[in-house]
């Protein structure tokens, strides 16, 4: 039996039906449909792919107005779907995304799906699967519509996983936050989209215990971890590490007893072991209370000194008082005498009272601050959103991830200076503010790329009380500021706030922190869809077919789009200048010179070849004639006559 539900915040409902499929086969003696293969499919997965593939007629529209640090940031917020945003960036940012850590809709049955083309009505939906007679009536009443909700959701993501994939790195990694709802589909999908070899972990993050449910509190998520090719990384012999959690803490301590103790390290050790047992349960350090001795130099750990698994080397130690030989472990030393001599000079050795006891070695806490990554851990789910309505002046965002558990993510993947962090549900903007906490304590440069659908805040369209009171908070500040009530604002919001925030705690210098973001815009295509038959043309649209680019369009949206259709990053400064009446825009110290004057005079065209850019690119109204627009191929060959091959390639008319 198939138990069906259909589930809103209010109730849940559910009805059975029958599985024939899996009757039939139960009945037969026999194996039913031929051969059989493992496989996670749903209806709608064929469509997925053919939506990931399919190419768009789309740009992005830089909105420097909207931006903070415009002409020199390196970071970019990116507003619209980002399944179409994803397709645009194949081109400039293929292999080039580090880490990749998104928090999807977790399909708790009131979550909003981006509505693509393979999302299925239930009509649709019972059509694709065979639950329709010969005529296309239903063969029975809603009893799949359950099915249907999670392959929406299935379609939803792997399609836009399949992209995200392609702009990591060889040693790029992706981390996916999901809760219980969909994790068993998520880790299907993306065991085939990443494969299994390339599973890292499922971290646990306990956020604290809830108490409304009626038989198990669920006070966990989960962060799925992938590399993109495992094996790439273990050949060049990459690891994870993080500094240990709670260390902070016991230096705090240790200083704190220093200071009233001076140099009496025996009534420093007593009070430190007594404060390790003063700290509640789950405290991280409480990890690390077998740190409890002190010398002179600092806090250490007394450990073992005997060869590990027995048959080390046998010698005599003199104890530095007694002068008699001390004690040997029975399993020999862990060292050379040559070694051991040394340890003893530099005071690494602890010797007991005297000879009968068996020395240890001084296992400095310094030494031992960054350990590997571990799977669970705890934080606070409520301190997150507490320090967003702080940040925020009010309660503007329900349940945002926490910025210090993504801070910890990218600080222990590798992530380095000019490393592109991405995130293409950037909700609340989180892990833009975790970047900046990330690079500020690391002294780094990371750069972000945030994707977000501008989706609108309505109050009255909110199911619970609490719901609508977030949401009026949110337009409240919004109108605040002077902007539009969607969640692109609460985020753009959100970095600014941050980032000055992070600047003005931290010792690094403005220009060495980048809090600034550079904003674009989902938009259809700048050139004009021009699609008529004979019988369409007449005499008066002869002036509006003058020219091929959109009326509205700036030259900054044209030179933006070449940058796209070239491949080229959006993130690197620019310059503009009048040469002859025209402005002309260089990218990158010439990656690539635009021009999109009309009538362009020859002048132009040579002065911008004289510099040699690798990519060259006018507008077709920039030339009266054909001949003008060959000449300008012409002209390019002459002042760079080593490349005269490639200037077909390398300029263009759009």
């Amino acid at each position: 039996m198939l138990d069906e539900e259909h589930s809103t915040p209010e109730k849940k409902v559910y009805k059975r039906a029958i599985n024939f499929e899996l009757l039939k086969q139960m009945l037969s003696p026999d194996i039913v449909d031929g051969d059989e293969a493992y496989e996670f499919t749903w209806v709608g997965k064929k469509a997925a792919i053919i939506e990931a593939n399919k190419p768009i007629r789309k740009t992005l529209r830089p909105c420097p107005a909207e931006s903070k640090d415009w002409n020199t940031t390196e970071n970019l917020y990116i507003e619209g779907d980002n399944l179409e945003v994803l397709k645009l960036l194949q081109e400039s940012y293929l292999g080039k995304v580090k880490m990749i850590y998104i928090d999807p809709p977790y399909n708790r049955g009131y979550d909003s799906l981006y509505r693509d083309d393979f999302a299925m009505s239930s009509d649709e939906y019972s059509e694709e699967r065979g639950a329709t007679d010969d005529v296309g009536n239903r063969m029975f009443k809603n009893t799949d519509t359950n099915g249907r909700f999670h392959s929406d959701w299935c379609s939803m993501i792997y399609s836009r996983l399949m992209l995200a994939r392609n702009l990591l790195t060889d040693d790029g990694v992706i981390f996916i936050s999901i809760d219980e709802h969909e994790y068993a589909n998520i880790k299907k999908i993306c065991d085939e989209v990443f494969g299994v070899c390339n599973f890292i972990a499922e971290l646990i993050w306990s956020a604290g215990r809830k108490n409304d449910s009626k038989y198990i509190s669920v006070s966990h998520e989960y962060i799925l971890c992938y590399f993109k090719d495992l094996l790439w990384v273990k050949e060049h012999k990459l690891l994870w590490r993080e500094k240990k959690q709670g260390l902070p803490d016991i230096y705090a301590e240790y200083e704190r007893l220093k200071k009233l103790y001076g140099e009496d390290c025996a009534t420093i050790e007593k009070y430190l072991k007594t404060w390790y047992k003063s700290l509640p349960d789950g405290h991280p350090a409480k990890d690390h209370s077998h740190y409890n001795r002190v010398d002179s130099h600092s806090i250490f750990f007394a450990s073992d000194i005997s060869w590990p698994g027995g048959g080390g080397p046998k010698y005599e130690i003199m104890h530095p008082i007694t002068h008699k030989p001390v004690r040997i472990p029975s399993r020999g030393w862990i060292t050379n005498h040559e070694t051991m001599q040394r340890w003893i000079a530099e005071g690494r050795v602890n010797f007991g009272v005297d000879e009968s006891y068996v020395p240890t070695i001084k296992s400095y806490l310094s030494e031992h601050e960054y350990g590997v990554p571990y799977s669970v851990f705890y934080q606070d789910g409520r301190a997150a959103s507490k320090r967003l309505a702080t940040l925020m002046g009010d309660k503007v965002f329900e349940n945002p991830k926490d910025e210090e558990i993504i801070q910890r993510i990218i600080r222990f993947c590798g992530s380095d200076d000019g490393d592109i962090i991405m995130d293409f549900f950037s909700g609340s903007a989180t892990t833009a503010h975790a970047l900046f906490l990330a690079d500020a304590e690391q002294n780094k440069h990371r750069k972000f790329i945030l994707v977000q659908l501008p989706e609108t805040i309505d109050p009255q369209k909110e199911v619970s009380e609490k719901a609508r009171k977030v949401a009026q908070n949110a337009v409240n500040l919004l109108d605040s500021i002077g902007a539009v009530h969607n969640i692109c604002e609460i985020g753009k919001e959100r970095i600014r706030r941050a980032g000055e925030k992070v600047k003005s705690e931290s010792p690094m210098t403005t220009g060495n922190l980048d809090v600034g973001f550079r904003v674009f815009k989902l938009d259809d295509t700048n050139m004009k869809d021009v699609y008529y038959t004979p019988d369409d043309y007449d005499q008066g649209m002869l002036t509006e077919m003058e020219s091929n680019i959109k009326a509205d369009r700036t030259d900054l949206d044209l030179l933006f789009g070449c940058l796209l259709d070239w491949g080229l990053p959006l993130s690197l400064p620019y310059t503009s200048e009048t040469i002859d009446g025209c402005t002309v825009h260089t990218y990158n110290d010439g990656d690539l010179i635009a021009c999109f004057n009309d009538n362009v005079p020859e002048s132009v065209v040579k002065e911008i070849a004289k510099r040699k850019p690798l990519r060259a690119v006018f507008r077709d109204s920039s030339f009266a004639s054909s001949p003008e627009k060959i000449n300008v191929f012409e002209i390019f060959k002459l002042y760079m006559p080593e490349d005269a091959n490639d200037i077909t390639k390398r300029v263009r008319v759009i």
